[in-house]
């Protein structure tokens, strides 16, 4: 005779007691399932992005065995730890168990928040008391067991709660009637008291607490304005100063600009000095890249002696304030070999067996004139972290809270999650622009460790094919958790080839394009004049400023300064056109006409935006009114206007046709709404 699988001499068998502790594990565990929670990245390890005072959308998968009813609820923490709950609902169609809920922020800074789900006894009670009311069925016990749930959940209540509990149960055992008693257990207000006495059965939390980083609308929404401070002159041979930027201020605001961004601001060093179009011989008076940061005047925390004084710059920053411009400084960690940190901190910098110090590269540029720091080096930790904290810092004292950062995939990730952290429990204002044209996994996870905007691949989008897709990107996850686009034109840096030949058609298209599809844009001084002229076969320019002094006409003729105040004033207008998010593409029959719409959440701002992607020939087809996005039938009226110029009319049927020409305006924007 074999023996027995468990012996029980002694008590319990150990292969007993683990099943045992098994089966008790297994019944601890969650009944619910929280999954696909949005807005998140990398499931709660980074910070999704919002904006204060705008509601934050909630979603996830929740569902559970059975067909008992759920309830589930968003519980968020501010910056302060203050915790507040917000429902959540079930979207249509049910059968997807998607739940929506929304809360505001109301304070910048770091919010969180977790998902709570449990099951609704009275809500599934009252559910099938309907049903079997409404079959006719006999639901005597029923009423009973619904009694039993309002005393049971005026026993756990107290104050004002129980009162009103214990007077429904009291209202129950009066009525004779069960249809009078049924009525009463499927009222509102009764089902409104035991939500609020719920004891929360079963109740699980989402695995992770996903955390939030509200910025304030300019994260979201601006008109970047760059400009070279040394260029604000009118001879060539005298270096401008913060004092000759003032004149610049009133027509800078009336182009619509709210952020105006200086390149480097600090002394420029001598050696290997860059020379007109980035030669390497340069002329006693040349004032080389501003990038070539350090002289024996200072480092990064000092004034171009020929720019003015840091009074100065203060004066220049509340007086821009006053005209509604919020500066912005470049952070650059580079250093020229002048640089002051080579002679007190060399052990910052990785030093070649000859003594000398290569200089920075970017295959196939070279900038013999810039020398980079090592973050790894032994003497660098943590000494030279804190003190290019300290330089943001120093700034941030001095009015800054914007800052546009040059080429940070080329510099420690760590290091910019720990600075952008560090910055922002200090002053959660401060917005961070990141100048990282690189790869795209590289420039999500910049905005993933805090930094608030990005450059992007718009300058290199032409044809209708490239910008749909890209600008579907942009709307789709992770992108639209993590990344928020600025749209620049050009830069310094960047002459972009579409505009190098395409005139002042061409201008207009791209100003069209980054001004609507995005809610941040920009611009470096000289594209309202059309300048293009390249170094031949480069997107560089010819006589580029950052080699030299160059002053403009900034009213001389061909200019595109109209349209582009109106361009920023429809934006300011509309508050669909205040963000990139919620952009959609809509049929027109032509392949150089791209048609797109945007709309607010409640649907009281609606623009239509179409634009020719041809500088050269006018271009024109049939488009399709999105009138299924406003309830109406095919063939509904819709009132247009032309926001550009004020005409109003009609349509009448989706089915409409367009005509844009270049030597005209290579571009429409229309707000519609329908005729009531």
């Amino acid at each position: 005779m074999s023996s027995p699988p468990y012996s029980t001499l002694g008590g319990v068998a150990p292969m007993q007691e683990q099943d045992q502790q098994n089966v008790l594990a297994a019944v601890q565990a969650p009944r619910i399932a929280i999954e696909s929670v949005q807005p998140s990245l990398d499931h709660g390890r980074f910070a999704a992005k919002a904006i204060v005072d705008e509601p934050v959308n909630i979603t996830a998968t929740i569902f559970a065995d059975g067909h008992d009813v759920l309830a589930a609820t968003v519980c968020w923490h501010d910056d302060q730890g203050r915790q507040q709950r917000e429902p959540m609902h079930q979207v249509e169609p049910l059968g997807l168990d998607i739940w929506e809920g929304r809360f505001t922020p109301q304070r910048v800074g770091r919010h969180s928040f977790i998902i709570e789900a449990w099951w609704d006894i009275y809500a599934t009670y009252r559910y099938e008391l309907s049903k079997k009311n409404q079959a006719g069925v006999a639901v005597e016990l029923e009423l009973e067991e619904g009694r039993r749930l309002i005393e049971q959940a005026a026993e756990r209540s107290e104050g004002a709660l129980k009162e009103a509990l214990d007077g429904v149960h009291e209202h129950f055992g009066i009525l004779k009637q069960d249809a009078e008693r049924v009525a009463l257990l499927l009222a509102s207000e009764t089902a409104h008291l035991m939500h609020q006495a719920d004891a929360h059965p079963h109740l699980t939390r989402s695995d992770a607490r996903y955390p939030l980083e509200v910025e304030r609308l300019k994260a979201r929404f601006a008109s970047w304005y760059e400009l070279f401070p040394r260029s604000e002159t009118d001879d060539p041979g005298r270096h401008g100063t913060f004092n000759d930027v003032h004149k610049r201020l009133p027509m800078i605001r009336d182009l619509g600009f709210d952020v105006l961004y200086f390149p480097p601001i600090h002394p420029v060093g001598r050696t290997h000095r860059k020379g007109p179009n980035n030669s390497l011989v340069p002329g006693p008076n040349d004032p080389g890249s501003p990038y070539a940061i350090g002289s024996p005047e200072g480092g990064h925390d000092a004034i171009h002696p020929a720019l003015g004084t840091h009074e100065d710059f203060r004066n220049l920053v509340q007086v821009a304030a006053e005209h509604g411009l919020e500066i912005a400084l470049d952070f650059a960690i580079q250093c020229s070999p002048d640089h002051p940190w080579l002679k007190e901190h060399p052990g910052w910098f990785s030093w070649r067996p000859d003594g000398s110090i290569r200089y920075a590269e970017n295959p196939p540029k070279k900038y013999q004139d810039i020398v980079n720091v090592d973050f790894y080096a032994e003497d660098a930790i943590p000494s030279l972290w804190i003190e290019l904290r300290d330089v943001v810092q120093g700034w941030i004292d001095e009015g800054v809270k914007i800052f546009r950062v040059d080429n940070p995939h080329t510099k420690p990730l760590p290091f910019w999650e720990w600075l952008i952290a560090d910055i922002r429990r200090r002053d959660p204002a401060v917005i961070f622009l990141a100048e990282a044209f690189t790869r795209p996994a590289m420039m999500l996870h910049l905005g993933k460790l805090g930094f608030t905007q990005s450059y992007t691949y718009f300058t290199w989008r032409h044809t209708k094919k490239e910008l749909t897709e890209y600008f579907t990107q942009l709307n789709e996850s992770p992108l639209r958790e993590g990344y928020r686009p600025n749209f620049f034109v050009n830069t310094p840096d960047i002459n972009p080839y579409f505009l190098q030949s395409s005139g002042r058609a061409g201008f207009l298209i791209r100003a069209a394009l980054a001004t609507m599809g995005s809610g941040l844009w920009g611009m470096y001084s000289g594209f309202e004049l059309c300048e293009g002229d390249p170094v031949p076969g480069k997107e560089e320019y010819l006589n580029s400023e950052k080699y030299e002094i160059r002053p403009r006409d900034y009213t001389a003729p061909g200019n595109i300064n109209y349209e582009i105040a109106q361009l920023n004033r429809i934006r300011r207008e509309n508050p669909a056109l205040q963000t990139h998010l919620g952009l959609r593409f809509y049929p027109v029959h032509n392949d150089r006409l791209l048609f797109f719409g945007k709309r607010t959440a409640i649907g009281d701002n609606f623009i239509l935006v179409a634009v020719s992607l041809d500088p050269f020939e006018a271009q024109e087809g049939a488009f399709e009114l999105p009138l299924w996005e406003l309830g109406l039938p095919d063939d509904a009226a819709l009132h247009g206007e032309d926001l550009m110029s004020g005409h109003r009319w009609t349509w009448h049927g989706k089915w409409q046709s367009m005509r844009l020409d270049p030597w005209h305006q290579p571009f429409a924007i229309w707000r519609i709404r329908p005729v009531h």
